[in-house]
């Protein structure tokens, strides 16, 4: 598997220069604040959404400062996301470490979340960027109702396959999707351009969450992420979903009923792991993650050959293949 630094080469420089730029966009006035976002820098992630911008602003024209604009406003937005989720799912972890609702509580935490997400429409607004703009709130839009259906399904416990796929669009492929499209509109990309690499980024999101509900039910969970963490919160994801498509109601009535125990009974959580393995949940996510990740490189080769293609190439195959 080509590796994240080999994938991130062509924009190496860029992703460097956007260090200063995003850690400067951080930054407050206000002791309290400092102090977070100081912590929320030194544990940032992979940086896979500022590379997306970078990456398709090279490949359908030039990286320039708005470039630099669009990423920073993608990242301010994705960790406001993180803080807020962190709240909502009651999670005291996030990356190996404590999340900011475990260390000052969750209303200080709503509050980072609302000033993060502030400090991203302020990068577009006092520089002008209003397509910018507009394309990060109708993901902030899509994400906040994807959130909500998920909640409202897992009260009711009887999310289905269509629902599930416009969930996960809504929650993470937007924003991914988010991602493509404002490196390109950076990039002065004709509508033409633009409309493809969309279609890219939600294909890549699609893939990249089905990825991430499939290490819920992996033997030894992922760091930050327990085995059975989805199933434990009555979060229905497709290898659970597919599962339960291909049994009797008998059957299906029970796993249901171990899924809402499975929080407080080890033994129910395994039961339902297991169930999934041995009906073909696995292998069917697996099948219907690649598919989309196909989808994705097809559009992609509709574009020119240059180096920031190929590295986009092999970060659809990175996505699907990594282990974390």
């Amino acid at each position: 598997m080509t590796t994240l630094d080999a994938i991130k080469y062509p924009v190496r420089r860029e992703l460097e220069e956007f260090e200063a730029y995003f850690q400067k966009a951080l930054k407050s006035k206000v002791p309290l604040l400092g102090i977070i976002t100081n912590y929320i820098y030194r544990r940032k992630g992979k940086q896979l959404r500022p590379l997306l911008v970078f990456l398709t602003a090279g490949m359908t024209g030039n990286i320039n400062p708005s470039t630099y604009i669009a990423a920073g406003m993608i990242e301010l937005l994705h960790t406001a996301t993180l803080i807020h989720d962190d709240v909502v799912d009651e999670a005291y972890e996030r990356r190996g470490s404590y999340s900011i609702n475990a260390l000052w509580r969750s209303k200080v935490a709503v509050l980072v979340g609302d000033f993060l997400l502030s400090k991203g429409l302020l990068l577009a607004i006092e520089s002008g960027e209003y397509e910018l703009l507009r394309n990060m709130s109708e993901a902030v839009r899509e994400m906040s109702e994807g959130e909500l259906i998920q909640i409202e399904r897992s009260r009711r416990i009887d999310t289905d396959e269509p629902t599930y796929f416009d969930i996960i669009r809504k929650k993470t492929a937007a924003l991914i999707s988010s991602c493509t499209v404002n490196g390109a509109i950076s990039a002065g990309a004709p509508a033409e351009d633009i409309s493809r690499v969309k279609e890219i980024g939600l294909n890549l999101g699609m893939s990249f969450q089905i990825k991430d509900d499939l290490f819920d039910y992996q033997p030894k969970g992922i760091l930050g992420k327990p085995i059975g963490n989805d199933v434990k919160e009555k979060k229905l994801t497709l290898p659970l979903i597919h599962a339960l498509d291909q049994t009797n109601g008998t059957t299906r009535h029970h796993i249901l009923k171990q899924v809402r125990r499975s929080r407080n009974d080890a033994d129910a959580l395994r039961e339902v792991v297991d169930f999934v393995h041995a009906s073909g949940g696995i292998e069917y996510a697996h099948k219907k993650m690649l598919e989309y990740k196909e989808n994705a490189i097809e559009t992609l080769k509709s574009f020119p050959d240059n180096e920031y293609k190929k590295s986009l190439l092999q970060l659809a195959d990175y996505i699907v293949e990594r282990n974390h």
